[in-house]
């Protein structure tokens, strides 16, 4: 009786996190030594929790400056604390930046980056004479008239699968540049703040895919971006795509109009 005691306390669960943080303050995801990161609040968190030394594995490992809405993150613990109880314990302990929307048990197996899903990033670019501190670390501050409808257009060579060489950073360490995007949209709404001039807006670049190479994202902004200011027309993005050539494409923009929105798993 006491044999099968222990081995119920000591049985492993698997653990799966939603994660929303402003990534002002942090070195981005993945652990550092001597630099705030979000993994390093939530294994601390975490080891203060359960009393267990837990390091978590996140599903997007998002740069210095970038928030989430909802990332994930999976870990393991012999913890008997309710799955769902996790949240509402974690966020009693993590900074006010980083909040957990919920948690849940998954399969032993279940890893968050070896799973078939789809991530939806959305990157705010706010364009209009003078900045607003509102959004002084949510949203990329941009001047200048720029041409929304040849965005559109030019996101349309974008979908579908195609090697995306030409929006990668160098340095990247990965297997193949091809990625599959399934939307891309530039939606653009008027500011309701007060004072807010006529012309001024707020775009948001929408994007869905399977997956994202190191900065693609950001590249994808800055591109359209030059397509709205008139440098790019919209119909030589495909021939950027295909030259596989990271110098065709435009500037990276900056991390603070980047969110991770979500990240659906299909099974």
């Amino acid at each position: 009786m006491n044999q099968k005691m222990t081995t119920q306390t000591k049985m492993t669960r698997r653990i799966l996190l939603r994660v929303a943080y402003d990534g002002t303050n942090y070195h981005g995801w993945q652990l550092q030594p001597n630099a705030a990161t979000i993994e390093g609040e939530l294994n601390r968190a975490l080891c203060a929790l359960t009393g267990e030394e837990i390091v978590v594995t996140g599903a997007s490992r998002t740069d210095a400056g970038v928030h989430a809405l909802g990332n994930v993150a999976v870990f393991d613990t012999t913890s008997r604390i309710p799955a769902e109880k996790f949240s509402y314990a974690l966020n009693q302990r993590l900074p006010e930046d980083i909040v957990i929307q919920s948690s849940k048990q998954v399969a032993d197996d279940f890893h968050p980056r070896h799973c078939d899903c789809r991530k939806i990033y959305e990157y705010d670019i706010l364009n209009r004479t003078f900045p607003l501190p509102a959004y002084r670390n949510t949203a990329y501050f941009l001047y200048g008239t720029l041409n929304i409808e040849a965005m559109r257009r030019a996101c349309q060579a974008f979908l579908g699968e195609h090697d995306f060489a030409s929006f990668c950073a160098a340095g990247a360490q990965v297997q193949t540049t091809v990625r599959t995007i399934y939307s891309l949209e530039v939606e653009c709404r008027p500011l309701t703040e007060a004072n807010a001039g006529s012309a001024d807006q707020l775009l948001t670049i929408r994007v869905k895919g399977n997956g994202f190479l190191y900065n693609m994202v950001r590249i994808i902004a800055g591109t359209l971006v030059e397509v709205g200011r008139g440098h790019i027309k919209p119909e030589e993005v495909a021939g950027i795509i295909a030259a596989k050539d990271r110098a065709k494409a435009g500037p990276t923009a900056p991390a603070r109009g980047l969110r991770l929105v979500e990240i659906e798993y299909l099974q």
